[in-house]
């Protein structure tokens, strides 16, 4: 080549003296087209006799920084290049870390199309830098250490969560609220807000949380919609408050939460009990105390599930065993004296259990054995802010006021209205299907006035829309007898009082 003689930087070929551009016109054509493409390696980088030695010694930071320079590419075309992240590329070509897997290293030169006699060679074992494996010969594991940066990134994102100790504090005020505020309000007040806060601990179970974080979700999910089964039990929807004691359920299950896996299981069993199945009522209750026979929750199992739903059926023995049982356990866990909130998630206090076995009793026709229990918690019931237990209660002492040789229709009629004019608290299933029973056993005195009296009060508390639909939804037991007398009648069906006939069943 002759002295001065220019040349192409890109295809090699002789430049006359009219080329102003280190490369000729075709190469200059083929340059522009290749910039529209993307960033480009021209061949003469790998003539550098730099990225040369750079390659030989395994030193891929150096070549890189200075093919970069012949190339003239920003670093991050030279990411795009090679595939590898500008912040791995960054530290690579200031010397702080080593391309070193071998894998990564055959992806590189692929990428990059480095000709075979500018490739790295292989290098004899038990030297720092790794082997290029021949052809047939698997690579070997070469070990990458990560940077403390790096590790720093995955722990971070490990433990990342997006809620916090404050937030899962006032989620679980936010359940505890509607649980204290429940027997003033009722489901129909308090749904909407028992939905919107089942939906937002939904939304943030869709994110990320580390374990226990991730559990307390799961225990606030679980006890949201258990609060809305219950509610959907009050309100006398029988499918709906299944399919959210199943949810319920499912969730407590996956966290191994016994306590509230045993409350679910109270609440179907307190759901079959109204909707009049009382066989699968005492079955529900069975399999929640199959878990732990011995903890809290098996008095409200015993005492508002399999005692109740035996009376019903008239199994006497059965029933007084679990009534023990539920006794027994109250005075093992010291409960407390008071009346518990009925939809409260702790174990039932000793008030409110004794108020569930009056109300065996009175299906078992112990007139006597009501009117005790009811004098024992008297005091703790007419203290208490809820309406429905002091409704209940009353409806109960006066259908055992009906019983007996001498029977105390009158006192009974006036509990029973003093329920419906405006002491049984917002209407639910329970005491409408018991305000419904008590009058069903006053046809022996229909012709009292009092009996007279007390239908009409029946009739236009049932016309009040909420109420409307809890009383033919409701089902309630016409008895044979009176209480304490022959027995009952065996079917069961939804009922309210007509404005025509003292009742009617529909």
């Amino acid at each position: 080549m002759a002295r001065n003689e220019r040349r192409c930087s890109r295809c090699d070929c002789s430049l006359s003296r009219y080329n102003a551009e280190p490369m000729c016109a075709a190469c200059i054509r083929t340059a522009a087209d290749d910039m529209s493409a993307g960033p480009h390696l021209p061949h003469q980088v790998w003539r550098d006799a730099e990225v040369a030695e750079a390659m030989s010694e395994w030193d891929f930071g150096r070549a890189f920084r200075r093919i970069r320079e012949i190339a003239s590419l920003r670093q991050e075309d030279m990411a795009e290049l090679t595939g590898l992240s500008q912040s791995f590329l960054s530290t690579l070509e200031s010397g702080g870390r080593r391309l070193a897997n071998i894998d990564k290293i055959i992806s590189v030169l692929s990428r990059l199309q480095v000709p075979p006699d500018v490739a790295p060679r292989p290098v004899q074992a038990g030297m720092c830098e790794p082997q290029m494996p021949s052809l047939g010969q698997p690579a070997l594991a070469v070990p990458a250490w990560e940077s403390p940066v790096e590790i720093a990134k995955r722990l971070n994102a490990a433990t990342a969560s997006n809620v916090d100790s404050t937030a899962l504090l006032l989620l679980e005020q936010g359940v505890a609220e509607i649980v204290e505020r429940y027997e003033g309000e009722g489901p129909y007040q308090l749904v909407t807000e028992a939905v919107e806060l089942r939906s937002f601990i939904q939304r943030l179970m869709d994110g990320r949380q580390p374990p226990e974080r991730r559990r307390s979700l799961f225990r606030l999910a679980a006890q949201a919609s258990g609060l809305l089964g219950y509610m959907a039990v009050n309100a006398g929807r029988e499918s709906l408050a299944e399919a959210y004691c199943s949810e319920a359920q499912s969730l407590a299950e996956e966290i191994r939460d016994v306590e509230l896996i045993m409350w679910t299981y109270g609440t179907r069993s307190l759901n079959a009990y109204y909707a009049g199945r009382y066989e699968a009522a005492v079955q529900w209750a069975d399999v929640g105390l199959a878990i732990d026979p011995g903890h809290p929750q098996a008095i409200r199992l015993h005492a508002n599930g399999r005692a109740r739903a035996l009376g019903k059926l008239n199994h006497r023995a059965e029933a007084e065993r679990s009534i023990a049982t539920a006794e027994d356990l109250s005075s093992k866990h010291s409960t407390p004296p008071i009346l518990t909130s009925c939809i409260s998630f702790e174990a039932y206090g000793t008030a409110r259990t004794l108020a569930n076995v009056a109300t065996v009793h009175v299906s078992l026709g112990n007139a006597q054995r009501v009117l005790e229990y009811a004098d024992q918690i008297d005091e703790l019931v007419e203290q208490s802010e809820s309406a429905w237990s002091r409704a209940l209660v009353r409806l109960d002492v006066a259908t055992a006021l009906l019983a007996g040789p001498r029977p105390e229709v009158e006192h009974a009629m006036v509990l029973g209205r003093q329920v419906l004019e405006g002491g049984g608290g917002p209407p639910i299933r329970s005491v409408v299907q018991r305000a419904g029973e008590l009058y069903a056993r006053t046809q022996d005195w229909r012709d009292l006035p009092a009996v007279g009296e007390y239908g009409e009060a029946l009739r236009s508390w049932q016309d009040a829309p909420r109420a409307r639909h809890l009383a033919k939804s409701a089902k309630i037991e016409r008895p044979v007898g009176q209480l304490g007398g022959a027995g009952r009648a065996s079917v069961e069906r939804p009922w309210h009082v007509s404005s025509h006939t003292p009742a009617q069943r529909q």
